[in-house]
């Protein structure tokens, strides 16, 4: 790490898989792993592209079962380009002798540089440097320039590059026994010199792609058709000395895209038109200043290193581009292929951050939802409910694409996977409506699509509540909170908790907020909900009454994860900690004994300290006291230390949580746990999950931590609420946000003091609120504001 690079030096098989996914380039359109272009797809290297919202549905016999699976394309490859002396082996680091090599992540300018310097014996050097960029102006496009300086010799050097269209969905190990030949239909073509294309499409949702190649080099170009593979070769005379370049540009287009007739002709056309290296280098240039100037992060030392790189790998994924895609938040990003692309409750710790830089990109992840507001409601009818069920893992269409069982590892074994029983993710998804309109100000959304969405999700969590006489409490029976090690009682039959605190308190809040939105509508717009939803006022009522006495189970003191969590037994940890040192994955190593963690007081990640993250403290009293409970500081923190001791972190995201919660409460711990989230991805805790993808959420998270986090951050009745924490170990930090139409206020924290900054506009003032005082801010104003120990 060093500012605004991230190098890696020598050239490791072992760790070329995590290097691809942390070099990947992308436009929140498309992306392309960081593998080498001489390198063809293996055990060691992947070289992965992904077109955001590009799914295909292949079903596959696996030990007596039919599995359908939904993936998220591997579309073909552009980036082949390998190279020989002429009647010689081609050169890979696998197969010649490398002398030097570097790889340089330039996260200023969206660029791959790689510089390789391979032995071809007798004293003869071929210094190879190769600058790559997925062009961030037209999201379209991508190019490759490679120079070849002969060292020591002079003789001719063979080139090929190449569109491959036989590349299959192979890049995660455990799912290779599944059908991953998602594409057909591949044909290829020429129409220039220096110009071929190819085309195909996916195999059952008839996504249509096309891609052309152009090759620039100072020597002839000829074309050679392959099958599914179509390449263009160059023989280039070196002398001692001498840089010999070659440029290849590509252009890539699928039929979901908008304003086209055919991908293919957009993609001949794109390439044809598309400028020089050079000239495309200087707009894609320009286009990441702009990114960054609205992302601004000012962070010393190496957590500022770190942090850059996770916003370089969400800007990747979800940039202004995507805001004219219909798509959601790829878990993985466009990263690799784990979770095979799909679209989790990760939104809940990516959203946040977004809306307070790019709301414009937040609004189009939230219509994803919307437009799938139908099937959610469909899949509540399937198990008897009104409103709407969102499901787990969301793809093209909306439909639950979790699977029904997985693969345990380390024991071999086939088990049911009950994960679809993780209803929260409706919660997630209104929590976020409502993020995105406290952050923008934009009540056409909230009057429209969001309160339509916020309507069917209290309705789902209404129609799911049914009434204890016992308790005098409504329960919610038979759910999966987000602590994925539970899934059921001890040797029940059925699977499923009731009364998951976390799934409980926030369908409250669901409620709550859902019933102040409706109130505050304007009539006309109320009415029309109503007459179209079949709303009435008894439904309402409901409402109220659900929203007040929803069950919160307690044990010792402490929230309870569920009802019965009390009952279980303890885990021996340091027994497990002696015998397999990381005991992340503890569910796996349990049923590999033959046991299972649901008889444990052992969460995978955080589930009821969730509740900490997502509402500030007066917010979470709040809503625990008109649950009839009362929740102070001191059974917080003996619920905090309660689930500390009990907790293997088997999730990125857990380390993100428990780093925030234990900043808010001032404990001197939490750094601890911000560091685990900030090296998730770049030490690759979770023990080879990174090669597979990076980990979207918990990269969001960590720039949040520092943007709402540590400062306590809200955006609540149209204010900006600030309430920060020292934090030791990051005691000065800045950083500018968007916030209700005003682009670029700048905030930063040092030594005991708040400077807050509104660029001048036409925008009405802003209401600063800390703990003691209110301060107005009209546009053009700065201040300086003195913090209280």
């Amino acid at each position: 790490m060093t500012g605004w690079t991230w190098e890696y030096d020598g050239y490791d098989p072992a760790d070329e898989r995590l290097r691809e996914s942390l070099c990947t380039l992308g436009n929140g359109y498309f992306a392309t792993r960081g593998a080498l272009p001489e390198c063809a797809a293996d055990d060691v290297h992947y070289p992965g592209s992904y077109v955001a919202g590009c799914y295909d549905r292949l079903t596959t016999d696996v030990a007596g079962r039919r599995v359908e699976n939904e993936d998220m394309v591997n579309v073909p490859n552009w980036l082949p380009l390998r190279f020989r002396l002429a009647g010689r082996q081609w050169l890979t680091p696998d197969t010649a002798e490398v002398l030097d090599h570097r790889l340089v992540l330039h996260l200023a300018s969206g660029l791959l540089e790689r510089r390789t310097r391979y032995a071809l014996g007798e004293g003869r050097v071929l210094a190879v440097r190769q600058q790559r960029l997925v062009d961030m102006a037209d999201p379209h496009l991508a190019a490759l320039r490679t120079e070849f300086t002969a060292e020591g010799f002079a003789g001719d050097l063979d080139v090929e590059a190449a569109l491959d269209g036989a590349v299959t969905n192979s890049g995660v190990a455990r799912y290779r026994d599944l059908d991953g030949r998602h594409l057909t239909r591949v044909h290829t073509g020429s129409v220039e010199p220096d110009t071929v294309w190819l085309r195909c499409r996916t195999r059952t949702s008839d996504v249509r792609i096309g891609m052309a190649a152009r090759l620039t080099a100072d020597a002839p170009v000829t074309d050679r058709h392959e099958g599914s593979r179509v390449g263009q070769r160059v023989r280039l005379s070196l002398l001692p000395g001498r840089t010999a370049t070659v440029d290849k540009t590509v252009a890539l287009h699928t039929s979901r895209d908008p304003a086209i007739s055919d991908p293919l002709d957009a993609a001949i056309e794109g390439v044809g038109a598309a400028p020089v290296f050079d000239e495309l280098l200087e707009t894609h240039l320009t286009a990441w200043d702009q990114l960054w100037r609205r992302a601004e992060l000012d962070v010393a030392g190496e957590a500022g290193d770190i942090l850059r790189l996770h916003l370089f790998h969400v800007l990747q994924t979800l940039s202004p581009h995507t805001a004219d895609l219909d798509v959601g938040v790829p878990a993985r990003g466009l990263h690799g292929e784990a979770y095979r692309g799909h679209v989790f409750w990760d939104e809940l710790f990516v959203l946040p951050y977004l809306d307070l830089h790019f709301p414009e990109v937040s609004r189009a992840l939230l219509r994803y939802r919307h437009r799938r507001l139908d099937r959610a409601c469909a899949a509540a009818r399937a198990v008897g409910r009104r409103g709407a069920l969102y499901p787990w893992q969301s793809g093209s269409d909306g439909r639950e694409e979790t699977q029904e069982f997985h693969l345990n590892p380390r024991s071999g074994r086939w088990l049911p996977d009950h994960s679809r029983l993780q209803r929260h993710v409706g919660s997630a998804v209104a929590y976020n409506v409502w993020q995105y309109y406290e952050a923008s100000g934009d009540a056409e959304f909230l009057h429209t699509e969001g309160a339509e969405m916020l309507l069917q999700i209290a309705r789902f969590w209404a129609d799911s509540a049914a009434w204890d006489e016992r308790l005098g409490r409504h329960r919610i029976r038979g759910v999966m909170g987000p602590d994925e090690y539970h899934d059921g009682y001890p040797d029940a039959q059925q699977p499923g908790l009731d009364d998951n605190a976390y799934t409980n308190v926030t369908a409250a809040w669901v409620l709550t907020r859902t019933l102040e939105v409706l109130r505050t509508l304007p009539e006309p717009r109320r009415r029309e909900l109503a007459e179209r939803t079949g709303l009435d006022d008894g439904e309402l009522e409901q409402w109220e009454d659900v929203s007040r006495t929803l069950h919160v189970p307690f044990h010792d003191g402490v929230i309870s994860q569920f009802e019965g969590y009390g009952d279980l037994a303890e885990l021996d940890w340091e027994s497990y900690r002696r015998r397999y040192g990381d005991i992340r994955r503890l569910d796996r190593i349990l049923e590999a004994e033959g046991d299972t963690v649901n008889r444990y007081k052992a969460s995978k990640q955080a589930d009821v300290l969730m509740l900490g993250y997502l509402f500030s403290p007066y917010e979470l009293r709040g809503l625990f006291e008109r649950l009839g409970h009362r929740l102070d500081d001191d059974g917080w923190r003996r619920t905090v230390d309660h689930y500390l001791l009990r907790t293997s972190h088997g999730s990125t995201l857990s380390g993100l949580v428990h780093g925030w919660v234990l900043a808010r409460a001032r404990r001197a711990e939490a750094w601890t746990y911000c560091q685990e989230a900030l090296r998730g991805d770049i030490a690759d805790l979770q023990g080879g999950t990174t090669g597979e993808g990076i980990h979207l959420g918990a990269m969001a998270g960590t720039l949040d931590l520092v943007q709402r986090g540590l400062t306590g951050l809200e955006t609540r009745a149209d204010a900006l609420w600030l309430d920060p924490v020292p934090l030791p170990e990051l005691s000065a930090y800045g950083f500018s946000l968007r916030y209700q139409g005003h682009w670029g206020v700048r905030l930063r924290l040092e030594r005991g003091g708040l400077e807050v900054t509104v660029p001048p506009s036409d925008r009405a003032p802003i209401d600063i609120r800390l703990p003691d005082r209110r301060v107005r801010m009209r546009p053009g104003d700065s201040c300086h504001l003195l913090l209280p120990d």
